[in-house]
């Protein structure tokens, strides 16, 4: 039976845009595909006996701890009136840095060959769930009205030259929250910086700036100021820092993990 559910989850796959992920990238193989959708199972047996019914959930796709970060993507999950979890969050195509928003359901949100099968997520407040889910189930130009399509990976968390995946997150949280006021990225951002986020501040030096940007068209440094970026500091929106920061601002509870053995 798991074979033969691997077998047609690979076709399914080599039919998928490969968002996300370089083009050159190997596809999963049946056995990583199978450990996906266990992890997936296991979320959503997670979720539901939470009792929520919207949640941020982040995942491990890359090795990102030497600089002190363990999850790589985040998204809004949210349970739907049928029963299963789905999943909605931004993806650049084959690493390229044009990215839009897509709406999965948890085996394909944990379908890439992850750096560890790991999941996480925040339980947002009861109002914060409320808030998430009325824009979730509006038209599709709500949930999308603060994304952007120029990507990198590494956007400066106060700009709006480009868009990455845990920043769009943000600021559609930020949109929902305040839906009759917020209608730009920049007053998403400014309601952020009211309720106390703080971006993570990566130290990477002119060497690993140049090499990220010449060897991959999703990384660009060009919109973050010249005081910050010549000093080494790249401002970014990562998980950790979302996670750190909704306990604190009092929008959620602390993180919560699962971790497939």
């Amino acid at each position: 039976m798991k074979r033969a559910l691997a077998v047609c989850l690979l076709a399914f796959a080599a039919l998928q845009a490969q968002a996300g992920r370089s083009c050159e990238q190997a596809r999963p193989s049946p056995e990583l595909i199978v450990k996906g959708m266990q992890l997936a199972e296991r979320t959503s047996q997670q979720l539901d006996a939470s009792g929520a019914r919207v949640v941020l959930l982040a995942r491990a796709g890359q090795d990102l701890g030497k600089y002190g970060l363990r999850y790589s993507h985040l998204g809004i999950a949210y349970k739907t009136d049928e029963g299963p979890w789905r999943v909605v969050h931004k993806l650049n195509q084959c690493g390229t840095a044009v990215a839009a928003v897509y709406r999965q359901g948890l085996g394909e949100f944990f379908l890439d060959d992850l750096w560890r099968y790991e999941a996480a997520w925040v339980i947002p407040t009861p109002q914060v769930q409320a808030q998430l889910l009325a824009a979730l189930n509006e038209s599709p130009s709500r949930i999308v009205r603060l994304n952007v399509a120029p990507y990198s990976i590494v956007s400066y968390a106060w700009g709006q030259k480009y868009q990455q995946s845990n920043q769009w997150a943000i600021e559609t949280l930020a949109a929902a929250m305040e839906p009759a006021t917020i209608n730009t990225r920049a007053h998403a951002q400014a309601w952020m910086q009211f309720k106390g986020y703080e971006p993570t501040t990566l130290k990477l030096g002119p060497l690993t700036r140049l090499g990220g940007r010449v060897g991959s068209a999703n990384i660009a440094f060009d919109d973050h100021p010249n005081e910050k970026r010549f000093s080494d500091r790249i401002e970014t929106v990562t998980v950790d820092s979302v996670f750190t920061w909704m306990p604190r601002a009092g929008l959620g509870g602390a993180p919560v993990a699962f971790k497939l053995q």
